[in-house]
């Protein structure tokens, strides 16, 4: 059952739902992921979509629809109670390690559905359009994580609640870099300014300093294009809040050349009729995707540790010193 608040004198359905594709083989990581699901690969002792479930629950989401393929059973087990192990902690007096584990199965509620077969990552989100019932939701894909005292979700969501628009993360990149990215060309009135118009001044105040030189409606989304014709280097990171009708144009859309359906085809056809926004989130971001973002991520996320963040950073920089 759908679930609505009011907010400026208007009803919001409630973003409550998230899809989280997790199908994909993990060839950038191979051998590793020849046994193992690409998104279970550790950060310290956290695996990488467990980092998404709790931006997630930290979001406010209560339900989690995980997209999977052959051999994933291990995210399952993941997020499932393990009693034997909880039990195990509780005979050896590991109260601490107990706790932590038991919260993960408590995240959220979480339902799992099969991508028969990979025909792209929009066919994968059509996959779970029965469980979202219709409502809008977030959809994050497994490689990338934010840092930020405010969830990067979160913020979309802020961005959903003003308009009731689907909603895109962007970053901005190195221009060397668009070859890289689905890239979006943005119209110079921004949703902000658009916004003034419709808020009194102490409103108006709050969402300047939310959403300053952060936020843009969105003309174009360009896949992969050269330095030359990218119309701008703001890059979508894997996150974004989706409606029905999104979901409807997925459905109609025909696959393309290599027979995949593609979320970035389904929001173009969408912009045609209707628009989309993009906010330059707040924090930083690690492409855990790559061999080099996951290398960052292990990095700072160690050296942030609450166990072994202080030897951790002494080891470092013994190492610098050293290397000189």
């Amino acid at each position: 059952m759908w679930e609505i608040h009011f907010l400026a004198r208007k009803i919001i359905m409630l973003i409550r739902k998230a899809i989280i594709p997790v199908a994909g083989f993990g060839t950038r990581f191979l051998p590793a992921t020849k046994a193992q699901p690409k998104e279970m690969l550790p950060i310290v002792d956290k695996p990488i979509i467990q980092y998404l479930v709790e931006e997630a629950a930290a979001s406010g989401i209560k339900e989690i629809i995980f997209v999977t393929g052959r051999g994933k059973r291990a995210i399952e087990d993941h997020f499932d109670h393990s009693f034997e192990l909880e039990h195990n902690l509780v005979e050896k007096g590991k109260r601490n390690l107990l706790e932590k584990i038991y919260k993960i199965s408590r995240l959220a509620k979480f339902a799992y559905v099969r991508q028969p077969e990979p025909l792209g990552d929009g066919h994968a989100i059509l996959c779970a359009k029965r469980l979202v019932n219709d409502e809008p939701c977030a959809v994050l894909y497994g490689d990338d994580i934010v840092q930020h005292k405010v969830p990067c979700l979160k913020q979309l969501i802020r961005v959903y609640e003003k308009y009731e628009d689907p909603v895109i993360a962007l970053e901005e990149i190195e221009k060397k870099e668009v070859e890289k990215y689905g890239i979006v060309k943005v119209k110079k009135t921004t949703c902000l300014r658009r916004q003034v118009k419709q808020e009194n001044k102490k409103t108006t105040s709050a969402i300047k300093e939310r959403f300053k030189n952060r936020i843009f409606e969105i003309e174009d989304i360009v896949e992969k294009p050269s330095i030359k014709k990218a119309p701008s280097n703001l890059a979508i990171v894997g996150k974004y809040i989706i409606t029905r009708a999104v979901m409807d144009a997925l459905e109609n859309l025909k696959p393309d050349k290599s027979g995949e359906i593609r979320l970035a085809d389904a929001l173009k056809k969408y912009l045609e009729k209707k628009s989309i926004y993009g906010y330059k989130f707040q924090g930083t971001r690690y492409d855990c995707g790559s061999k080099l973002g996951f290398l960052k991520a292990t990095v700072d996320f160690g050296l942030r540790h609450e166990e072994v963040g202080k030897e951790f950073g002494e080891f470092i920089e013994n190492r610098r010193i050293n290397t000189e």
